[in-house]
């Protein structure tokens, strides 16, 4: 059974939020209100402090903080992956198994929700492909999905929110809500096969 350490990965992807909240925010401001990497960037500093302050796991803190305190459409639908991963997490299972039922769980769980579709220019176009590589697959390889599905969106037009209504504004540069999925996924990957070798998912998304 691998090891795989909830609260480093929390404080790893805190860390990545802030460091990413310039690039995130030039994303969000092509195509939707701006304000994506500061509602990942403050939903991650309240998740750390929750996890500090409560009882539970890393990710029970992620999904309650983005499902109960952040705004956008992002918070929720995030907040709702965070509660089915920690629901996975909690059952014992091999860490890389209950990572990918609760990533196939939460993107079920987000598409009842908001209906996107991979195609459709959302988190959903790296989200998607990252949970089919975790079946069978492993920690970098659903990261290079991830990411790899957050690339393409450079090329979509978005069929859903605000985005929808800029139209080829947003061409050229990917998804904001795809690229956090791509960073949650390279976190992961990094904290449980720290010797493999995984790209970063920002490399270059504002160029």
């Amino acid at each position: 059974m691998t090891t795989f350490d909830q609260e480093a990965v929390l404080r790893r992807f805190a860390r990545a939020a802030e460091d990413a909240h310039a690039e995130l925010t030039e994303l969000d401001q092509r195509s939707g209100d701006g304000d994506f990497g500061d509602n990942l960037r403050g939903g991650l500093r309240a998740a750390v402090q929750r996890f500090e302050d409560g009882s539970g796991g890393a990710f029970d803190a992620l999904g309650e903080v983005f499902l109960d305190e952040v705004g956008g459409t992002s918070g929720p639908l995030l907040g709702l992956l965070f509660t089915e991963i920690a629901h996975a997490l909690a059952s014992g299972t091999d860490p890389l198994t209950a990572f990918g039922e609760g990533t196939r769980a939460g993107l079920a769980a987000i598409q009842r929700v908001g209906e996107a579709r991979v195609g459709d220019r959302t988190l959903v176009d790296a989200l998607s492909p990252a949970a089919d590589a975790l079946v069978g697959g492993g920690w970098a390889e659903a990261a290079a999905a991830a990411k790899e599905g957050a690339d393409l969106t450079s090329g979509l037009r978005a069929r859903m929110g605000r985005a929808s209504y800029v139209g080829e504004r947003v061409k050229g540069a990917p998804d904001p809500g795809a690229v956090g999925i791509a960073l949650l996924f390279w976190v992961a990957a990094t904290v449980a096969e720290p010797d493999a070798s995984v790209p970063s998912p920002l490399s270059g998304v504002t160029g």
